[in-house]
C-alpha cells in the first residue's frame, strides 16, 4: 500500500517504487494483483530486475513481516503451520543500504487508533509479532551488521533499531506507554 499512500501525500513524484515483476515507477498494485503497477515508467524482464536488486540497486526497502527475533532477524514467509515462497525478499533486503521493516507489535485482534496525542492502543493483538525465537529467518540481522546496513522495524506503537547486541527501542510513539505497552510485552529486553 506504499505507492497508494505517497500518491495521497503527493509524494510520488519524489520517490521510484519497483516490484519484482519488472516494473519501476508508478503505482504497485495491491493485494492479488500484487506483481502489476500501475503508470510505470519502465517494465524490464524480472531477470534485470533481480540484478539491479542483487546490485544493490535500492537506497531504501519497505518491506512487511510476518515476525521479528531479538536478534533482528525476521520471518516474511513461513507462517505457523503453513509456508509461502520468498519470493524477491532476501534478494531486495540482503541488498539495499537502509531496510524498513513495517510490522504490527502484535496480531489477531489488536486495535489501534490515532489520537490527538498520539496513538491508542483499543485492544492488544492475541499473537506477539516480536518473539524470543522465529520459526524461520528470511532476513538475517547478523548479515545485514556485517554489510553496515541501517535496518528499522516500524509499528503503530514503537520504532526499533537493529544493534550488534539485537534490537534496540528507538522511538515509542505519543499516547503509548513505554513499560505496559511494549517492554512488557516482549520476551526479551531490548
Amino acid at each position: 500500500m506504499a505507492g497508494k499512500y505517497a500518491s495521497k501525500l503527493g509524494i510520488l513524484k519524489d520517490i521510484v517504487t519497483t516490484v519484482e515483476a519488472g516494473g519501476v515507477g508508478g503505482i504497485p498494485a495491491p493485494g492479488l494483483a500484487f506483481g502489476a503497477t500501475i503508470g510505470t515508467d519502465i517494465i524490464s524482464d524480472m531477470a534485470s530486475q533481480f540484478d539491479f536488486y542483487d546490485g544493490g540497486g535500492l537506497d531504501v526497502c519497505f518491506m512487511g513481516g510476518l515476525e521479528a527475533d531479538r536478534h533482528g532477524n525476521v520471518n516474511s514467509h513461513q507462517p505457523k503451520g503453513g509456508f509461502v515462497g520468498i519470493g524477491g525478499f532476501a534478494n531486495i533486503t540482503g541488498a539495499t543500504t537502509t531496510g524498513v521493516f513495517c510490522m504490527t507489535f502484535t496480531a489477531k485482534g489488536l486495535v489501534a487508533k490515532r489520537t490527538p496525542d498520539g496513538v491508542e492502543i483499543v485492544r492488544e493483538g492475541t499473537i506477539p509479532k516480536f518473539r524470543r525465537e522465529i520459526d524461520a529467518i528470511s532476513f538475517s540481522a547478523k548479515n545485514a551488521i556485517a554489510r553496515g546496513q541501517r535496518v528499522l522495524y516500524v509499528t503503530e506503537r514503537c520504532v526499533f533499531g537493529l544493534a550488534p547486541e539485537g534490537l534496540r527501542l528507538k522511538e515509542v510513539f505519543g499516547g503509548v506507554d513505554r513499560e505496559k505497552d511494549i517492554l512488557a510485552k516482549l520476551e526479551f529486553q531490548v
